[in-house]
């Protein structure tokens, strides 16, 4: 009787059926390896409900795609055709999530072509993996140190093209005026530079020179916004 249940319409005398067994097994296991996965994300990463529960679920939903279109070559176009509609209604994802849910849809496919040993051993390398180089600074930190937005603010009678063009080249090794922006009541500019800084300790002997030059007016030095532009 519980054969029958899970018997599909279209099924025939040639068509392999796939257990309720084999089919609990290999779901199981593919929930239980997108918690892993959520797990080893949600390590020292500033994350989302929403992603999370995702990352958990999504190898579960690939290895029952993969197990009911195994062997069927058009149903695999249909499903396949049918995913190329869906699109992602929100903010775009960092290359991290991005590497993330293609881990997930990997684990997911592995146990859904009934490889369960090879799926477990997948995750758990990658996982490690992940968690090793989610701790490597590889440089990051020196790198984020080095590139700054420069806001500075001068007269409306001083010529902002090339004013603190030597201060740059001696502090910085390149500078890109990217904003100029009228303020008070148009009686003076806003700039905003985006630089490299040569070094990193002259940072405030570099901020002491723009003040010489522009009167003592304010200036605002911050960290490079590469939050858009990660990937």
């Amino acid at each position: 009787m519980l054969d029958t249940i899970f018997q599909g319409v279209f099924d025939s005398a040639l068509t392999s059926v796939i257990s309720v067994a084999d089919f609990m097994l290999c779901l199981g296991l593919s929930l239980l390896l997108g918690l892993v996965m959520a797990f080893a994300y949600m390590y020292r990463t500033r994350y989302t409900k929403s992603f999370v529960v995702t990352l958990a679920l999504l190898p579960a939903v690939v290895c029952v795609v993969i197990m009911l279109v195994n062997g069927n070559v058009g149903t695999g176009v249909a499903v396949a055709g049918a995913f190329s509609l869906v699109r992602f209604r929100s903010v775009p994802g960092t290359a991290k999530e991005i590497c993330t849910l293609f881990l997930a849809m990997g684990a997911g496919l592995i146990a859904g072509m009934g490889y369960l040993g090879f799926a477990v051993l997948f995750t758990v390398v990658m996982c490690v993996m992940f968690l090793l180089y989610n701790r490597l600074d590889l440089g990051a930190r020196k790198n984020a140190a080095i590139y700054k937005t420069l806001a500075v603010t001068i007269p409306e009678d001083l010529d902002y093209t090339d004013v603190f063009e030597d201060v740059f080249q001696e502090y910085t090794a390149s500078h890109d005026l990217v904003c100029v922006k009228t303020t008070n009541m148009g009686s003076m500019f806003r700039l905003t530079y985006h630089v490299t800084l040569r070094d990193i300790t002259k940072e405030k002997e570099m901020i002491d020179k723009l003040r010489c030059r522009n009167g003592n007016l304010e200036i605002s030095v911050s960290r490079q916004e590469t939050a858009v532009a990660e990937l």
